[in-house]
This record gives C-alpha cells, sequence and structure tokens, in this order.
C-alpha cells in the first residue's frame, strides 16, 4: 500500500517568480512595442523576450491590448494619480506648482522607457480606435481635468490672469508631446544632442510671464 502524501507547498522562491512574472512580461512588452510598434507585435514576440510561452501570458492578460493598457495604467497612469493628487493638496502658488510640475514631467519624458506608449497612440490610432478612447479616457481626460482645475484655481486667487483655463492647460502639455514625439522619432538624427530640460525651462518661463496677472509685480 502506497501512502498518501499531501501535496507539498511551493516553494518560496517559486512563489516570488510567479509574483513578479506580470511586470516582466510587461517590461518585454514595452521592449518589443518600442521595436515593432502596436499593430506589428506578436504575443509570441512579447512571450520570447521575456522567456516564458504565449499561454502563461493569457494567464495574465486576455489579449495585447490589455497588455498595453496595462501598462499605460502602471506607468503614466500611475504618475498621474500621484500629479493630480498633489495639485489638489498644494498650498502653494501657481507658479510654485507649474515648476515642480515641469521638472517631474520633464524627467520623465526625458528619461522614462514609456514615453514609447504615447508615439504608438499618435502613430497608430487610426487603425485602433480603441486604445486612441482608452488613452483620451485614462490619460488625456485626467490630465487636462487637473490642469483645467490648477489653472482656474491660479485665476480665481488672482495669480493668474482671466484666460480660459482649458486651452491654458493645454499649452502647457504641448511641449512635453513635442519632446515625446522628438525623441521617439527625431533625436537620432540630430546632429548636436536636443536639450529637453532647456527647452522646458525656456517655455516655463514664457508661459509663466504669460500667466502674470496684467499690471502685477514678479
Amino acid at each position: 500500500m502506497i501512502d498518501a502524501q499531501m501535496p507539498s507547498k511551493p516553494a518560496k522562491g517559486w512563489t516570488r517568480r510567479k509574483q513578479a512574472r506580470p511586470g516582466e512580461i510587461l517590461d518585454a512588452a514595452l521592449k518589443v512595442f518600442a521595436e515593432k510598434g502596436f499593430a506589428a507585435a506578436r504575443m509570441d514576440d512579447i512571450a520570447a523576450r521575456a522567456g516564458v510561452t504565449k499561454g502563461t501570458i493569457y494567464l495574465y492578460f486576455p489579449s495585447k491590448e490589455e497588455v498595453f493598457k496595462t501598462l499605460a495604467r502602471e506607468s503614466i497612469g500611475a504618475t498621474l494619480t500621484e500629479v493630480t493628487q498633489r495639485a489638489n493638496s498644494f498650498e502653494g502658488s501657481t507658479r510654485e506648482f507649474l515648476t515642480m510640475f515641469m521638472v517631474i514631467v520633464g524627467n520623465l519624458v526625458q528619461y522614462g522607457d514609456r514615453a514609447v506608449l504615447p508615439k504608438i497612440i499618435i502613430a497608430e490610432s487610426g487603425n485602433f480606435p480603441e486604445l486612441a478612447r482608452f488613452w483620451r479616457k485614462e490619460v488625456i481626460d485626467k490630465g487636462m481635468a487637473m490642469m483645467t482645475r490648477l489653472i482656474a484655481r491660479g485665476v480665481a486667487r488672482g495669480e493668474v490672469r482671466e484666460l480660459p483655463p482649458a486651452y491654458v492647460a493645454r499649452l502647457i502639455i504641448a511641449p512635453f508631446i513635442l519632446s515625446i514625439i522628438w525623441r521617439t522619432t527625431f533625436a537620432q538624427t540630430d546632429d548636436v544632442p536636443f536639450d529637453y530640460q532647456k527647452f522646458l525651462a525656456t517655455h516655463l518661463e514664457v508661459l509663466l510671464n504669460g500667466l502674470e496677472p496684467q499690471g502685477s509685480a514678479k
């Protein structure tokens, strides 16, 4: 008679490996999307880069679209949530917040590996309208709402002159979009490396001067 044995518990290392696997898949997916774009990227490519089977990916993500959406939520979406929380509780002036905002987002644009995601949306949204709708809802609308509230509050406080807050919000975001496009598309053709920090600092100076209430002393 063979003694029945209770199944042994998984080793701790195996458990940690399983918990880390979604992150490893997302890291691999980001590299594949950066190299191939969204349309040409295949789940097989992501699996090979992550060192797992394609079936393993489907244990965590039901589709390639969901892989992309999760990347967006866990990187850009998470940063947006953090910045929104800071904006809602920030007790300083509008000028001080915008200065801090330019530094935080500027570093992400220049150094963050997720900068390829908005480029993909811009390039491929015509063929993947669902991704465009997702990006609009999860990133653009939330970011614009946060910045519009901030500018409206600045107007109410007398820190910002009377201007349409929603349009000012778009002016604030515009240089980041240009920087992303430049870094991911044109930087490789630069004879002289583009100075993103200097560009954003120049934009900030022009922006703050333009927002200054008329007749006020700095």
